[in-house]
């Protein structure tokens, strides 16, 4: 008898020890999706988040970033988010970089897709996200995950989508009589006049090569075909392909006939929007995440209203247009988080916060970020009625063809001698097509070493 009622005592006990540490786990409610045991304890731990929203050009997407963290702060215990503020070049091409060859990336990060976060991820130092995507059921909300899919697996989500094309002083224009040019002749007429007029027709810096190569890009790609850069790395085509030196040709010519600022070698980003600003330069070749300088009194003054938006005109009239678009630009999470609970639960919550048709829409109306979510066309065109918005959704409605950048498809050393390269023809210290047989021989030796 006394055995019996020991053995039933034994058991209420664990029943109900089972029952406090349940309580104690889930504070009593039922466990949110995507939360793992353990994650509400209040004891403080930090997370560190590497952005490169510097300056007051992303000013905007600084903001949306703050808010974000601010929430999945005040929805996991104990957790304090730590910004990283880190130049986008210097993060790409140093920082990052060197965190990853030691082993140490931040919790969260900003990367590129390809072919950034691949070669990472081959290291086993990125965080698969693909079951944390399915759990969430977002994995194909995505316009494209393309370039942070690697052998079937997500390793990093897109910020936004990006196009490029050209913005102009609308009252230039129509003071002048110019119409949106339908060809590149015609760009070049409407330059020329512009050069006539004592101003200068493209504002460019080019002390960062990324910046003119985006022009170098959309020109060879038009001459050769969006497909072209496809075939660098895998040998089908080649940086001296006639085509691909006649698109890289005609940027050397438009330095030639001065359509860029004298010295732009030696000016920053900044100093090409200011050009534009200041009414110094007509034209700007630039990306569509530009806009919101444009739309911000503080930055654009009394031009705001006044830019406005066109694609890079094809060579010939009945040329399909075809325009960089890509989604490469993200975030990527270190794979150390997988073997701390609580950091897991917040990288699933920091993406919940982020990557919904709420934030996307709000990146849009506030900093001009187009969504990297699908989201239907209607519902971006009535986010804004902003005139310079409205001709950038026109001119991603317009395109025919679309291409990822260069610098997603060809590896690290080829676009570092291109970026030497593009700058020593700006400098005219060599000819486009001599410099492209330097970028094919370095392109022949990378493809030789791939694996």
């Amino acid at each position: 008898m006394n055995d019996k009622r020991a053995a039933i005592w034994i058991a209420w006990w664990l029943a109900a020890s089972i029952l406090l540490v349940s309580c104690s786990v889930t504070g009593g409610e039922s466990a949110q999706p995507g939360e793992e045991a353990g994650s509400v304890s209040s004891d403080p731990f930090e997370m560190t988040v590497r952005h490169t929203q510097v300056g007051d050009s992303k000013k905007f997407r600084l903001a949306l970033l703050n808010e974000v963290v601010r929430k999945t702060e005040a929805a996991v215990p104990g957790l304090t988010i730590r910004l990283d503020a880190v130049d986008a070049e210097v993060n790409r091409k140093e920082k990052l970089r060197g965190e990853m060859a030691a082993g140490k990336p931040p919790d969260i990060f900003d990367v590129f897709g390809s072919p950034e976060a691949g070669l990472y991820a081959k290291e086993g130092l990125m965080l698969d996200l693909t079951p944390i995507l399915d759990e969430l059921e977002l994995r194909d909300k995505f316009t494209t995950l393309d370039p942070f899919t690697h052998d079937g697996k997500i390793y990093g989500l897109p910020i936004g989508s990006t196009i490029e094309g050209i913005y102009y002083n609308k009252p230039y224009f129509e003071e002048k009589g110019f119409s949106v040019p339908r060809t590149l002749a015609e760009l070049e007429q409407i330059a020329d006049a512009i050069k006539a007029d004592g101003k200068v027709p493209f504002a460019q810096s080019s002390k960062d090569a990324w910046i003119p190569l985006m022009l170098t890009n959309n020109l060879w790609s038009y001459y050769a075909g969006p497909g072209v850069t496809y075939g660098f790395k895998t040998g089908d085509t080649k940086w001296t392909d006639p085509q691909v030196v006649e698109g890289v040709e005609k940027h050397q010519e438009w330095v030639e006939k001065g359509y860029f600022k004298k010295g732009e070698l030696g000016l920053d980003y900044a100093d090409m929007r200011e050009q534009l600003i200041s009414g110094e330069a007509v034209m700007m070749m630039d990306g569509s995440w530009a806009n919101s300088i444009f739309r911000d009194p503080e930055q654009a003054g009394e031009l705001v209203g006044q830019i406005g938006y066109f694609n890079l005109p094809p060579v010939h009239e009945d040329d399909p247009i075809v325009v960089m678009q890509d989604a490469n630009n993200g975030y990527g999470f270190s794979a150390a988080v997988a073997k701390d609970p609580r950091k897991l639960h917040a990288v699933k919550l920091f993406i919940k916060q982020m990557w919904n048709e709420e934030m996307q829409l709000r990146g849009l109306k506030e900093d001009g970020v187009l969504p990297a979510m699908k989201m239907d066309l209607a519902v971006m065109n009535s986010t804004s009625d902003d005139p310079l918005l409205q001709d950038i959704f026109k001119a991603l409605n317009d395109i025919d063809k679309s291409y990822p950048a260069f610098d997603a498809l060809v590896q690290a050393e080829v676009n570092t001698e291109l970026s030497i390269g593009i700058q020593q023809v700006i400098g005219g210290k060599i000819g486009a097509r001599d410099m492209l047989m330097r970028v094919q021989e370095v392109q022949e030796a990378a493809n030789a070493g791939r694996e």
